[in-house]
């Protein structure tokens, strides 16, 4: 019996080591497999930990069967005198080992539980070592450690040619959204006559492109922080070009809104990236001056914009047409050209190189270094020092905490490929948004955002509201300079001449011709008209109330339904009328006058500009922002007091001038205050509130015009004092170092 037992015994005993040796080689084969597919992963992301300048201090961990951890030098107590081939390691050899923090994000087709003891894959190892708060804390000090050593390497990179050759290619990204900005004003009176909107869909096309550009701020700001500032501001800038080009040429006025909102949608990325991009270029010493400068390309942008319209829009000559089907009038011509400083910022940028901070970010070690190693040299050899060698060797990296990364299977569909990247790439915009919200920065965020809210939505209530109330006043002007005629009677009498600004009641005209002839703000009142002919006549502005037409002939006029309110037609006849809505701008009255104020009004902004950029390192983002808001808002207070055109227009360019250090230290502020794994995102959300605020404004502000000027002054005055004592209480960024 007891051979029969030790038989047994040696049959089991058998069996284990079979099954030992059976899934050691299993166990082998599958770490294979996963290391193949975690280097194909790394290869497109690396989650790399600080790179210590000492080897030594790279440790193994080794997963056990109960899941503990176990470290060279411990005491393994085995019993069969192996290294780490006990029961509770098998399937673990010398192959099997992994770095500590590590990423193994390669998922199994298991539920994600543990069996056998053994760590599932696609679960994060170093997670299980340490608390998340504990290694939150350490990446932390390790970001502060490496903006140190960043800032040191920027300022042995110095400051010349490279940095200049950016600051002039971003400033034309920058420049593209100032005159996005102005094209709107400019276009959607010109617009809306030649596509003969009506009341009803007037005004979509300045709330649909502030729409686009408040998503776009917010996606491409997003995006940024995840694929790379030069990459999202490139495919953006191409969307903007490519859809404000094709705007100018498309007839419907549907089709004209949506090419504009994607238009918006893409120059919505300029001030999100611009500004970020750049001042990851920057020492700390240089960042608040020539961001400063930097704003000034806003400037020019809304300068370029005023002077086209001032000298393309009013030229209805410079349209042309293509039977009655194609019209192309001058407004379509200054849409080209707003669109060329786009054209030129895409292909200036092609040449640009990627934010080393990024790279380093992501663990990009290698072309961080390059990167930096060009902007030196550039420097060095425009100062005619290309001896000196780029002394930096290697560059310490964040570390990032493990997460379990979902991936899709080589095998899936093409389409759901994409639509998985899609909805990969969105949910990682929404997570790195909610870490605006996180401890550290969550109170600066809010602050922040109330202060994008409020600059924006008195900065742009009062853009609207100025050239409006400038307008109403003139139409005021010009309606007491009317002229009146009363009961007239003409008979036998030739019109080839320009009737303008005037109102005929009770007349009689007979026999009359009115020939090559146009009315410009002509009402016809209670008149009869018999026996009359009209030949080429032009009506704008010009309406026939009430009037009776006995016998007339009409030929190649503009006159319609529309023109005769409350009219009646006798035996009359229309010949080859005039089809879309006339435009003209020859002789009015306010054409030339309202770019021009827009012009002065720009122009106006350029001392701001200046003295805020000298200014910005010598007494302080803060006050810059609260003092320039506070004085904004008691500046516009004295709007109350303008009756004149001549008034307006100063106050109009003493509060432009005042408002840019606002904006100027607003930027800085907000590039300096976020870390560089969420900068522009936080930058695209408070942009977004930017634009969100200009849509508000334009409603308010537009629907007061004319009514009151009390709710408008008061109102932007009391945002304005507001947003800048909660600006006063964020935190001075002027002495920090990028996170």
């Amino acid at each position: 019996m007891d051979e029969s037992y030790n038989n047994k015994l040696s049959l089991v005993k058998g069996a284990k080591d079979i099954a030992r040796e059976a899934k050691r080689h299993a166990a082998k084969k599958v770490s294979k497999v996963v290391n193949r597919a975690a280097d194909e992963y790394s290869s497109q992301r690396n989650y790399s930990q600080f790179q210590n300048e000492d080897d030594d201090d790279e440790r193994y961990v080794h997963t056990q069967h109960d899941g503990n951890a176990r470290f060279p030098g411990e005491n393994t107590n085995d019993e069969d005198g192996e290294d780490y081939a006990s029961d509770a390691t098998e399937g673990h050899d010398d192959e099997d080992e992994i770095y500590e923090g590590e990423y193994q994000g390669v998922p199994a087709h298991s539920d994600g539980k543990s069996r056998d003891g053994q760590v599932s894959m696609g679960q994060p190892v170093s997670d299980s070592l340490r608390e998340r708060k504990e290694l939150e804390q350490e990446r932390l000090a390790e970001e502060e450690e490496l903006a140190q050593q960043y800032e040191l390497i920027m300022q042995e990179c110095g400051h010349g040619r490279f940095q200049w050759q950016l600051f002039f290619v971003l400033g034309m990204a920058l420049m593209s959204d100032g005159v996005e900005v102005f094209v709107v004003g400019f276009v959607l009176p010109s617009a809306e006559t030649d596509m003969c909107v009506p009341n009803s869909g007037a005004g979509w096309l300045g709330s649909i492109v502030y729409l686009g550009m408040m998503v776009g701020a917010f996606f491409w700001g997003g995006l940024s922080d995840k694929v790379g500032r030069k990459q999202c501001l490139l495919i953006s800038m191409s969307v903007n070009g490519f859809f404000s080009f094709l705007s100018s040429f498309v007839q419907g006025y549907s089709m004209f809104l949506f090419c504009r909102m994607l238009s918006g949608f893409g120059i919505g990325a300029a001030v999100p990236i611009v500004f970020p991009y750049f001042a990851e270029f920057l020492s700390r010493e240089k960042r608040g001056e020539h961001l400063s400068w930097l704003c000034m390309f806003w400037m020019i942008g809304g300068i370029y914009a005023s002077a086209m319209a001032w000298l393309i829009i009013p030229h209805y000559g410079w349209s042309f047409s293509m039977g009655s089907a194609y019209q192309f009038h001058s407004w379509r011509v200054f849409v080209v050209v707003c669109a060329l400083p786009c054209m030129c910022a895409v292909v200036a940028l092609t040449f640009m190189t990627e934010s080393p901070r990024f790279f380093l970010e992501m663990g990009k070690h290698d072309e961080a270094w390059m990167v930096l190693k060009q902007v030196h040299d550039t420097n060095m050899r425009a100062r005619g020092e290309p001896e000196k060698v780029f002394t930096v060797n290697r560059i310490k990296l964040p570390k990032h905490l493990d997460e379990l990364v979902e991936m899709q299977s080589e095998s899936a569909n093409p389409v759901a490929k994409v639509l998985f990247r899609i909805k990969t790439e969105l949910r990682g915009i929404w997570l790195t948004f909610m870490k605006c919200f996180q401890y550290p920065v969550k109170d600066n965020t809010i602050k922040l955002a109330i202060v994008w809210f409020t600059l924006s939505f008195g900065y742009y209530g009062l853009s609207v509201w100025f050239p409006d109330v400038i307008h109403h006043l003139q139409s005021d002007e010009y309606a007491s300079r009317v002229k009146i005629h009363n009961d007239e009677r003409l008979e036998d009498f030739t019109f080839n001449f320009t009737l303008e600004n005037q109102i005929h009641t009770n007349g009689v005209f007979i026999n009359d011709r009115f020939i090559s002839m146009k009315m410009k703000s002509v009402t016809f009142i209670d008149s009869t008209f018999q026996n009359c002919y009209f030949d080429d006549v032009s009506t704008v502005g010009s309406l026939f109330k009430n009037c009776t037409f006995i016998e007339a002939f009409f030929y190649n006029t503009d006159i319609d339904d529309s023109k005769l309110v409350g009219s009646r037609v006798i035996n009359s006849s229309f010949h080859h009328n005039k089809t879309g809505c006339q435009m003209t701008f020859d002789d009015d009255y306010s054409a030339y006058w309202v770019y021009f104020v827009n012009f002065l009004g720009t122009l106006a902004v350029l001392p701001g500009n200046i003295v805020s950029a000298l200014l910005m390192d010598k007494i302080g983002r803060l006050s810059m922002l609260g003092g320039s808001m506070v004085l904004s808002g008691i500046s516009c207070f004295f709007l109350w007091f303008g009756t004149s055109e001549s008034m307006m227009i100063f106050m109009l360019c003493l509060y432009n001038g005042l408002s840019i250090s606002a904006w100027n230290s607003l930027d800085v502020v907000t590039a300096e205050l976020y870390s560089t794994d969420r900068r522009c995102t936080g930058f695209g959300f408070c942009n977004a509130l930017c634009k969100l605020a200009a849509v508000l404004g334009n409603l308010i502000f537009g629907s007061l015009v004319g009514i009151t000027k009390a709710i408008p002054i008061l109102l932007a005055s009391a945002v304005l004092v507001g947003g800048g004592l909660v600006g006063l209480r964020l935190p001075d960024t002027r002495g920090n170092v990028l996170m």
